[in-house]
Order: C-alpha cells, then structure tokens, then sequence
C-alpha cells in the first residue's frame, strides 16, 4: 500500500463513521443541521445573507454508502453559510474592466488556491480598493474553504487569516460556514476519495474540467455530531504524522529495490528463462500443448472478426537457439503468441501532435513513462478520449507489456495494468499476449 493509499483509507474510514466510536450521550447530526439552518434565517432576516433558491431534497438513490444512524445526510450548500464565487460579483467582463490584477504590493490580496502549493505563496496577487470593494460578495476574512474548480480538481485549503484585507482570485470558489468548528470535517470530507468523486461528477469538460458553484452545493456531505467531528478531525491529526513516517520508510524502500544490484536481478532473470529458477513438472504439460491452444483461440477469433490475421515467419532453425532451455519448453517467435504494434509515424503528426493538452481525460505514453517494471503515467500530456477512440489500435485499455524500441531507453520494458485508459505515442510499443485477451474477449482491442 502506498502512502497516498494509505491516507485515503483514513479519510474513507472517516468519512463513513469507521475512524472513532459513536457515543450515545452525543446528540444526533440533527441538532448541529437545524443550528446552521437557524444562523442562516437569522442573518438573512437581518440582511447580512441573501435567500437562495431551496436545494433539491436528497434522494435515497442518491445515498453513496451507509452511515451511522447518528449521522446525516445533507447537500452542501445547506451545510455551509456561503458558497461564492467572483463571477457572483459581476460579469466577466465588469470583472474585467473594475478588478485589476497586480503584481505590486496594493489594497487587498487576491487568493488563489496556487498559492498553497508550497505553504502560503510569498508570490501574492493584489488588486485595487476599489477592486476589493468590487468583490464585496467574496471578500475573505480568514477561515474559509477555497477550492479549485477548473484544471487541478480536487484542490482544498483553509485561508489563513493574514491581518490584512483579502478577496478570491478567478477559478476558484470559496465555501463560509456558520461557524469554523464545522469546517475540518468538511475540508477532509473534500479530500477524500468520495469528496474527489463527487467533484469529478459535477465537473464538465474534455481538455480542461471545471464545476460551479451551483452544481458543488447539490453534492452530498455525510454529517456527523459537531462532538463527534471534533473526535474525527483530532484522529485524523492524530494518524496524518505515522502516515507521513510510513512515507518515509515506504521511500527508502523504494530506493533500497532500486539499488538492489544490477547483476543480481540478472542473474534471477536469466535462471527463470532458462528454466534454472523453479522445476519442471510433468502433470503442468508442455509448452507445446499451450502453443496449441493459443493458435485455436487465435483462428477462432479471427475467424470471428475479433482480430486480424498475423503474418507468420519461418520455422526457428536449432542453430538460432541461444541457449538450451528444458524438454518441455520451446523457442518460439513473440509474433506467435503475441500481438504487437505500436503508433505509426504518420498517425502521431496527422492526429495527436496538435491535439496533445496539459489537461484531458487520456494520459499518452513516451519513453520517459517506461522505465525497468516501473510504469509512471504521465500527468503532463493528455489527448481527447474522442481522439484515442479514433485511433483504437494504439489504445491502452487492458493489461499489456510496453517496451521502448527508439532512443536511449530501447528495450526498457514495464507492465501496463491501469485501469485508466492510456494511449501510446511514438517510441513506445504494446505487446498483448494472445492467449490471455482471447480467452477474456479483449481481442476486439487490438
């Protein structure tokens, strides 16, 4: 389990009433939900919060998981105070022409969720006084939720309170509650994987995803006691730091693989292809039985359509064996068992070369992504999933070996098992074992 994994586990455990016990001397969610709604009539009698449209009741379907029966149910936008935006303050292009966006020390700090991503930015925007005065409905007081809705979803962080006057930069929205004891359970909540997956299904878009606000208060949130929050939020602090030392020590295990010497790992690998690593066993059958059986699939499914034919090459001479292997083996060509292609020239500089993003729904593979057993998705270069459908043959949508055939990294091989879809650019190419996608119907994939 990787760190991130790990972290997530905690946050799901949280979030579905696993982390701590319930308590029955603490009263339900239902206590702390009519507290919100009573703070919220108060100041909108008083005029200091506008009435809002009435949100949608929620739906048994709706419901992702069970939670305690202490706990409730409710949508976003009527656990929090506030949720806004700065589109809320006007249009764009009053936003354009009122609110200038500097780089110089001035009236008010425009917070964007990019400056967080090192603690607090020192590299701040400011805007003029009569800007802030512009963005009086998201204006920030210190406390408040920020979230990224366009590009990096998912992105949450509490505003610190500077001392100094402070407004919402573009793309983002901010949430406000009725009181800040409320807030940690709702910023893990965010980060959780439930939290993630509720934001990607609000969010809209091929090469950049973005939501609004009036989607993000329709979410559902799982609310427990304001007792119990606090007992979650402190675990959660609590078990954070052992997550942080099991990074380490995750790390350094990694680095000790990595080093683990070079000859070794050969000398392992040469023992399991010469068949010197494990023994022989008559009752598992040869490996011409298997051969036999890959070549019956592989008619049938091109017999069906399901794959196009390939080309055969002449028989293996025993002078071209490399080294003896045993009885039960045989030299084959990868062409015989397995179907390998990879994207043609033509195919990248007519399709994919104008049409590659630093944000969309299908990640391209390059050499820099196949390294020895270690697959890494790359997160910089992205194509349409329209586009990858078109070029099908070169998708990545099933288990396969990918291998490096140009450059540097040539013959650098790792397994592809994502259940993402990925798809191939030059330098890179798949082998699928045809037995293994024959006999589960993936045939139709290459």
């Amino acid at each position: 389990m990787t760190p991130e994994q790990l972290k997530a586990s905690i946050l799901q455990c949280a979030i579905q009433g696993k982390l701590v016990e319930q308590r029955s001397k603490e009263e339900s969610a239902d206590k702390l939900i009519e507290h919100i709604r009573s703070v919220k009539n108060e100041k909108i009698n008083k005029g200091e919060l506008k009435a809002e449209k009435p949100l949608p009741e929620i739906k048994e379907e709706e419901i992702p998981f069970d939670i305690p029966d202490s706990w409730r149910w409710i949508r976003l936008g009527d656990y929090c105070e506030k949720v806004t935006d700065q589109v809320a303050s006007g249009s764009f292009a009053s936003l354009r022409d009122n609110v200038p966006s500097l780089k110089e020390p001035n009236y008010a700090i425009m917070v964007k969720t990019a400056d967080f991503a090192n603690g607090f930015s020192a590299n701040l925007t400011y805007t003029t006084e009569h800007g802030y005065h512009f963005l009086e409905n998201s204006n920030l007081f210190g406390g408040e939720l920020i979230l990224s809705n366009i590009g990096s979803i998912g992105k949450c962080f509490i505003v610190p309170d500077l001392g100094t006057k402070m407004t919402l930069a573009p793309n983002a929205i901010m949430l406000r509650l009725v009181d800040n004891s409320c807030r940690d359970f709702l910023y893990h909540f965010i980060l959780s994987s439930q939290g993630y997956k509720e934001l990607i299904e609000i969010s809209s878009g091929t090469t950049m995803k973005k939501f609004n606000k009036t989607d993000l208060k329709k979410i559902l949130l799982p609310v427990p006691p304001l007792e119990e929050q606090h007992r979650i939020v402190a675990k959660i602090e609590e078990l954070l730091p052992y997550v942080d030392r099991y990074a380490e020590a995750y790390e350094k295990l990694e680095q000790f693989n990595s080093k683990f010497p070079e000859d070794m790992k050969k000398s392992i690998l040469q023992y399991a292809i010469r068949g010197k690593l494990v023994e022989q066993r008559p009752e598992e059958g040869t490996a011409e039985e298997l051969l036999q059986e890959v070549e019956l699939k592989y008619k049938s499914a091109v017999k069906e359509g399901k794959l196009k034919k390939i080309k055969s090459f002449e028989p293996i001479k025993e002078d071209e064996y490399p080294f003896d292997i045993p009885e039960t083996w045989k030299w084959v060509y990868v062409n015989d068992i397995a179907f390998v292609t990879k994207l043609a020239g033509f195919e990248y500089t007519k399709y994919m070369a104008g049409a590659i993003t630093t944000e969309g729904e299908v990640p391209i593979v390059r050499a820099k992504n196949v390294k020895p057993n270690n697959f890494m998705e790359n997160e910089e270069e992205f194509i349409s999933l329209e586009l990858s459908e078109q070029l099908q043959r070169c998708a990545l949508d099933a288990p396969c070996v990918l291998m490096t055939f140009i450059g540097a990294g040539i013959g650098e091989v790792a397994v592809f098992e994502n259940k993402r879809r990925n798809h191939l650019a030059p330098n890179v190419a798949k082998v699928y074992a045809l037995l293994f996608h024959v006999s589960n119907g993936a045939a139709r994939n290459i």
